[in-house]
């Protein structure tokens, strides 16, 4: 079965950067198998309804503005995958959209973890318009693709207010620390009721970059292993933390 993962991926300048944060997502790819397929849900692919994606080779989005012009020439072109992506249709009940492609969120990650670009991904969008608990079935429906060799990775932050951000700021805010603890307390004892329920906080003013997590969340099993991986806050209101599911 394979591993099911949440990052935390920050600023897109991550993709172009050596720092603690990529190099564990180097390592992971270390300790997880070659996957035939990466499906994704990533916290920049926002949707009236959800979707997934079946391109043979979909477009890489430069998602994001005001960069260095370095960031827009990094070239990340896997190809895509009808197969699972038609898997992934007919087990969640949903369409195809192609008008995407695969963003920051996926490949600025991706590029340190699989940096030849040969693997399939595949993304699911995330329709915001549902509340938690449905995105959480969403994961458990995506599942069974871990017993066929996918890798499922939800990308977001689970601190994430960039109102707030202090660019000079190592840490983060108390309140930052204290909503990331209680997560992580929270996951470590299968307490996803609790995630879902979590208390009302400035790390969370909106809502799509937590959403990624609870499909990770939906998609492990109670037996898996859980580690923490990139435990930080930084510049004061965001939050680095990531977790594997394995056997």
């Amino acid at each position: 079965m394979m591993p099911v993962l949440f990052v935390g991926h920050g600023s897109p300048m991550n993709a172009l950067e050596d720092n603690q944060f990529t190099k564990t997502w180097r390592k992971l790819s270390d300790q997880i198998a070659i996957p035939k397929c990466i499906v994704c849900v990533s916290a920049h692919w926002l949707t009236n309804g959800t979707f997934t994606s079946d391109e043979e080779k979909p477009e890489q989005i430069y998602d994001m503005y005001g960069f260095p012009q370095p960031l827009y020439d990094l070239k990340y072109q896997p190809p895509g995958s009808k197969f699972y992506a038609g898997k992934i249709q007919k087990e969640l009940g949903i369409e195809v959209q192609n008008d995407w492609g695969i963003d920051h969120g996926t490949w600025s990650v991706l590029k340190h973890m699989y940096p030849q670009a040969d693997i399939p991904v595949v993304q699911v969008s995330i329709d915001m318009s549902k509340p938690y608990h449905e995105h959480y079935a969403i994961g458990q429906k995506l599942r069974n693709l871990r017993d066929e060799g996918v890798l499922i990775i939800g990308s977001g932050n689970i601190v994430h207010n960039l109102r707030l951000v202090d660019w000079k700021r190592e840490g983060g805010f108390h309140w930052a620390h204290e909503f990331d603890q209680y997560i992580k307390e929270c996951i470590l004892r299968t307490d996803h009721k609790g995630v879902m329920e979590h208390p009302m906080s400035p790390a969370v003013p909106t809502t799509d970059h937590f959403l990624p997590l609870l499909y990770v969340l939906g998609a492990s099993n109670i037996i898996d292993k859980i580690e923490v991986i990139n435990e930080a806050c930084i510049m004061g209101s965001l939050s680095m933390t990531g977790y594997l599911f394995y056997r």
